[in-house]
This record gives structure tokens, sequence and C-alpha cells, in this order.
């Protein structure tokens, strides 16, 4: 919603000024989706993110196993066994969250994967995006996959598939949403 602010402020102030700006959006989610580099990546994520949260499932389990079997023994543990049993399930889910925060967690290896395998590609488009900018003379390009809401948008003013071309791929719009 602030977003929104901003850009009718930006608007308001641009037209009060009597200067018109050239303004056009672009679609990235339906121009990442042509990139085969970028829908490999999303896949190779997908797929360590699978894996991972099987690993972090399975050592639950374990986890769930261990307690049920110390719920069965407790009455016939003495002190020390019963202290030694609860300390190993609580190593355990301490083991577990360390290894889910490895994989999962900010600027854990999930996130380092995707600033590998993505970054350059929006790179790539961000790059095409400011030559075809450059080339028809255009202020400001909107994204309209992101946050920002459009209540009505010209398609005419839309430079996917420019952008898609510039980047080497033949647009197919049977990838529209």
């Amino acid at each position: 919603m602030k977003k929104i602010g901003i850009i009718f402020a930006f608007l308001i102030a641009t037209v009060s000024m009597g200067y018109a700006q050239r303004v056009a959006y672009v679609d990235s989610e339906y121009i990442l989706k042509h990139i085969p580099e970028y829908v490999a990546a999303q896949k190779k994520m997908d797929d360590l993110s699978v894996q991972w949260q099987e690993e972090v499932d399975a050592q639950y389990a374990e986890i769930e196993k261990l307690y049920q079997e110390y719920q069965n023994d407790q009455v016939l543990l003495n002190d020390d066994m019963r202290k030694r049993r609860e300390d190993e399930i609580v190593q355990k889910e301490k083991d577990v969250k360390d290894f889910q925060r490895q994989k999962f967690g900010y600027e854990g290896e999930l996130f380092q994967e995707r600033i590998r395998l993505v970054n350059p590609i929006q790179e790539r488009v961000a790059e095409a995006i400011q030559s075809i900018a450059d080339a028809q003379g255009l202020d400001i390009i909107l994204d309209k996959g992101s946050e920002v809401t459009f209540l009505y948008a010209n398609p005419k003013l839309d430079k996917s598939d420019e952008i898609i071309k510039k980047l080497g791929f033949k647009p197919d719009p049977t990838l529209l949403d």
C-alpha cells in the first residue's frame, strides 16, 4: 500500500510539473519463465529444499521415537539414566534446529544457492530492461509481477516480450498466468 502511495505521489508531482514521463511495465515472472537457466535453477532449489526437508522430518521422527521410548522406560530408569536420556533428546532437538538454520535460515545454504544461481540471471534481465528503456526513451518501467498493484495497464505499455527477445528467447504467451 505504501508503494502505491509513493507511485501516485510521484505521478501527481510529475503531472503538476508539466513534464510527461514515458512509462512502461514488464512482468518479471513471465520473463523469468522464458529463461531455461532460471527454470533449471528453480527446480534445483526446489529439489534441494525437498531433500533437506525430508532429512529434517526424518530427524524429528527419530526424536519422537526416542521420546516415546523414554516415556515408556521412564519408570524403570534411575535419575542418572533419566537425565542422560533427556539430555540426548534435547541435544538431538538442538542439532535438528541447527541443521534447519544451516539449510533454510537467512543466509543458509538454500539462500546462498539462490544467490549463486539466480542473481546472474536477474542481472541479465535488469540489463535488458535498461537497454530497452534507453532505446525507447522510457523514464519509468514498473514490474507487474511485484507488489505494485495495477488497476489497469494498457497492454501497449507491456515491454515483457521485448525483454524476452532482447535476452535471446522467443516469447510464449501460454506462460502468462
